[in-house]
């Protein structure tokens, strides 16, 4: 794996960068912000993530590991590639993805162009846990005075980007939290959306056992 690349910067273009290693020119997809920091003529460093493909090599470049590490996370998401997750850092800096995958923020992600609210809601249930804040322990509740008023309005909102109403959405939330009063007493966001989810699920199947059975 090529972990980052060092040498002097040979061309910056919109989209990508070229690097001249010792003669060879190696080119390197950024984001902007990355881009910008770069001098054609002078020494540049990139962290970098390679994408194989059966077609093809494609080196991601990043101004930091931590900048790398949240673009590797993203991928782990389905649906999100390569091109969609350096999309989501041109917008948000590394620590604000870990905010808002932390506190289940759909809303900060639909703010990506090509992200719709779907893709938003799967971002944010699938990157739980994965990626949280730095100085937050993995699998810790989210910073929160486990308040209701913390809390809810971040489930909400990540309910209403999976396509429910803001109406159903709290309804939901209160039904199946009535089953499990210690996930509210915690406040953790992505366990209570879980939560929530799973038990709209089974709500689903027992109101089609009850159809089945008056048919």
């Amino acid at each position: 794996m090529i972990s980052f690349l060092r040498g002097t910067v040979a061309h910056v273009g919109l989209s990508s960068a070229v690097i001249d290693l010792n003669g060879a020119g190696m080119s390197v997809n950024a984001t902007p912000q990355t881009l910008s920091s770069l001098r054609v003529g002078e020494e540049g460093k990139l962290f970098t993530s390679l994408i194989v493909r059966e077609d093809s090599l494609t080196l991601f470049g990043f101004g930091s590991d931590d900048e790398r590490e949240v673009f590797d996370v993203l991928l782990s998401v389905s649906g999100v590639g390569p091109r969609l997750a350096l999309a989501v850092l041109a917008v948000h800096e590394p620590e604000a993805i870990r905010v808002a995958a932390h506190s289940g923020d759909g809303k900060a992600f639909t703010k990506v162009p090509g992200i719709g609210p779907k893709v938003a809601g799967r971002i944010v249930l699938e990157l739980a846990g994965k990626l949280v804040p730095h100085g937050t322990a993995a699998g810790t509740a989210a910073p929160a005075a486990s308040a209701e008023a913390v809390w809810k309005p971040q489930v909400v909102a990540a309910m209403t980007s999976l396509g429910w109403s803001e109406k159903d959405a709290t309804s939901s939330i209160d039904k199946s939290l009535s089953d499990s009063p210690e996930l509210a007493e915690k406040g953790n966001v992505a366990e209570i959306l879980r939560a929530t989810l799973r038990w709209l699920g089974q709500d689903g199947a027992r109101a089609g056992n009850r159809i089945g059975a008056r048919g």
